[in-house]
């Protein structure tokens, strides 16, 4: 089979490599027909985690499965079935409490098991996935959907939850004035995320015409082009004299977790889902000054999946908006580039698809 490998820092190379087979009787073998791009596979494709071998790569996938082990009873061969970011088992403590994302059984995309067998990323045209029943979600209804709905049905394998995930940890609900700090996909998906819960103001950072015009679709009632202390004195501005009720820190950097404290009210609540890139650790004196409850870290969106299903199948939401590049697979390293410079928001890859 085709699939993606980084090899270095900017080196991303689309090669042949083994087909997965059905190795633990908890597997099932998907065959991916869409995957995409992930902002937090930027970091080591631009150096800033360490690629000391070549490896796969890709964590947000969907597609049909082909093969399940004797174990396996959640999905069948022929389901069309989303796969979260994190894998996980289902039954563990921490799956229980809808923590997939600290399952003690944990595998890695592109990684190993826990019996130390490889696990293929997502990026690629077919994937071996372990403890299916607790990871593998169904779609039911839904065998073969046409490209609008393959890219709602992929954003909640990541950026979709991980946006809804920062709009819960924020507290947003009817009445909420909210602020979403990053206009990536996981940003808008933010914005999205707040209005569905019934935000009553809707603040978007951008200073990109087209993601602001995203975030206005998505239900962004303002956009602040600002940054630092101007940008914390026009939200200021827009809510009447007060900051937000709700900040969402969807982003990871030093200057987005600054960006986002200085427009929380006091007593507010701030959502983070920005993957750490360093320096972006919380200053204790300013949450204790404003009492500024902090909650968020890696999204569970195996935990958010149905729900949020529900309303991509129902029409009430169409988070598939934020992709705005589709490529084949084959042109891995292109889609790359085209994030990397913020030429494309996300980019979908699709497996044998012909230009």
């Amino acid at each position: 089979m085709r699939a993606t490998m980084i090899h270095g820092t900017r080196d991303i190379r689309v090669e042949d490599r083994p087909d997965p087979e059905v190795l633990l009787p908890g597997d099932a073998v998907v065959r991916v027909t869409a995957a995409c791009v992930c902002g937090s596979d930027l970091w080591p494709y631009r150096g800033v985690r360490e690629v000391t071998e070549p490896k796969p790569i890709g964590h947000e996938f969907v597609g049909v499965v082909e093969a399940v082990g004797d174990e396996v009873t959640a999905v069948k061969r022929g389901d069309f079935v989303i796969a979260p970011w994190a894998v996980s088992c289902g039954t563990c403590p921490p799956c229980r409490n809808g923590v997939q994302v600290a399952c003690e059984h944990r595998a890695a995309w592109g990684g190993s098991d826990e019996q130390g067998l490889p696990v293929d990323g997502g990026q690629g045209e077919r994937v071996r996935v372990p403890m299916a029943d607790g990871t593998l979600v169904a779609v039911p209804g839904v065998t073969d959907p046409d490209e609008a709905l393959t890219k709602s049905l992929l954003t909640l394998s990541d950026v979709m939850g991980t946006g809804h995930h920062a709009a819960v940890a924020a507290h947003v609900g009817p009445g909420r004035s909210v602020v979403v700090v990053g206009d990536g996909a996981v940003g808008l998906s933010g914005v999205l995320a707040a209005r569905r819960l019934g935000a009553e103001r809707i603040i978007a950072m951008s200073r990109h015409e087209d993601r602001a015009e995203l975030a206005r679709q998505f239900g962004a009632t303002d956009v602040v082009a600002e940054r630092g202390a101007e940008a914390a004195e026009k939200v200021r501005e827009l809510l009447g004299g007060v900051l937000a009720d709700s900040v969402l820190e969807c982003v990871g950097t030093k200057e987005s977790m600054d960006q986002a404290l200085r427009c929380t009210r006091p007593g507010g609540s701030l959502g983070f889902v920005g993957v750490p890139a360093g320096g972006a650790e919380l200053p204790i004196g300013t949450l204790f000054s404003k009492n500024i409850s902090v909650a968020g870290g890696a999204a569970s969106t195996r935990h958010y999946l149905p729900e949020l299903l529900e309303d991509v199948l129902s029409g009430d939401i169409n988070p598939g908006l934020v992709f705005d590049s589709v490529m084949p697979l084959e042109e891995a390293a292109e889609a790359y580039r085209a994030m990397d410079e913020r030429r494309a928001v996300k980019v979908m890859l699709v497996p044998g698809l012909q230009r």
